[in-house]
């Protein structure tokens, strides 16, 4: 895949994950376990801004047709995501 950079948490801290995307130049925000002996640069503003991405999911799975995934094409089910999208911006 081509992407720029990758937020993710504590799990996806491993060696083999974290040299693989920076060997494809990606940007890796990802928090650093506390028994990691070699420590690494984070950028700990942008971590915190990935909650932003985190409530939008929340929002929409408040709506259980979206948590329960019952939309049986992926055309109904971005056509959901979109309607639910448009009731939690208007409230």
């Amino acid at each position: 895949m081509d992407f720029e950079g990758i937020l993710a948490d504590k799990a996806f801290d491993v060696h083999w994950i974290v040299d693989a995307l920076h060997a494809q130049g990606t940007c890796v925000v990802i928090p650093q376990r506390k028994n990691r002996i070699d420590r690494r640069p984070f950028d700990g503003a942008l971590f915190e801004a990935r909650h932003l991405i985190e409530n939008v999911f929340c929002k929409l799975k408040a709506f259980s047709r979206i948590a329960m995934r019952s939309e049986k094409t992926d055309r109904s089910c971005a056509a959901m995501i979109s309607l639910v999208g448009a009731v939690i911006n208007s409230r």
